[in-house]
């Protein structure tokens, strides 16, 4: 007679606490996967021949589903949370447009008086990673969550030191790599961070946490 299967463990999320790491594991691949073909078929001897719009596709694929996943996970943290915290999310929502604003037009300014082909791709690679990296700081200020803080300051200065390489090539093999190995790293560290605080919360409230959820055993078939 087989055994019934085990599902997988399961963190209980506390109450306020915003959890990314399906954000996390989204970004993870638009990093990887986007960014990786990329540098994959960038260069004056790529290792494969793709279409110029793949590489864009495959990130934007991956990109979209994180930031709708992020954007939900912090509105669902806000349930029964002050008002204080609630127009603290408000204003990073308008930030990231702001950012993302002035980052246009100062690639778009740079662009045209700077004659160089492929600066542009370069800026947005790296000004983006930069960009989110700021606001991840800022975001993991307001929410008091070190991990989200840790994350954009790697991602900050990812995305500055990327510049360095000199050509698009360099820019995305350092994205790929160390941006998407930050997200990888930052999903693990995630579950630990929200099952530790599962585990501190059911210390104080005097209840177990329902850190891993079993089969029901109790009636054999």
């Amino acid at each position: 007679m087989n055994s019934p299967s085990t599902p997988a463990p399961t963190v209980a999320v506390p109450a306020g606490e915003v959890d990314s790491r399906a954000a996390y594991l989204s970004f993870t691949l638009a990093y990887v996967i986007g960014h990786g073909t990329a540098a994959l078929s960038k260069g004056a001897d790529p290792l494969l021949s793709l279409p110029a719009w793949l590489p864009i596709a495959l990130f934007v694929a991956g990109l979209i589903p994180a930031l709708v996943l992020g954007v939900r996970a912090g509105i669902r943290s806000q349930q029964g949370a002050s008002e204080s915290r609630k127009q603290a999310e408000k204003l990073l929502g308008i930030a990231w447009c702001t950012a993302f604003t002035a980052l246009f037009l100062a690639i778009t300014a740079l662009t045209r008086t700077v004659d160089q082909p492929g600066l542009q791709d370069m800026l947005w690679a790296a000004g983006s990673v930069l960009i989110v990296g700021l606001m991840n700081i800022a975001e993991g200020i307001a929410r008091h969550i070190n991990l989200h803080y840790i994350l954009g300051s790697w991602l900050a200065l990812v995305g500055a030191a990327s510049l360095f390489t000199t050509d698009i090539l360099g820019v995305y093999t350092v994205l790929a790599v160390a941006a998407g190995g930050g997200y990888a790293v930052a999903t693990v560290l995630e579950r630990r961070r929200l099952a530790a605080l599962s585990t501190a919360a059911a210390r104080w409230t005097g209840k177990d946490p329902v850190l891993e959820r079993q089969p029901d055993q109790s009636h054999p078939r």
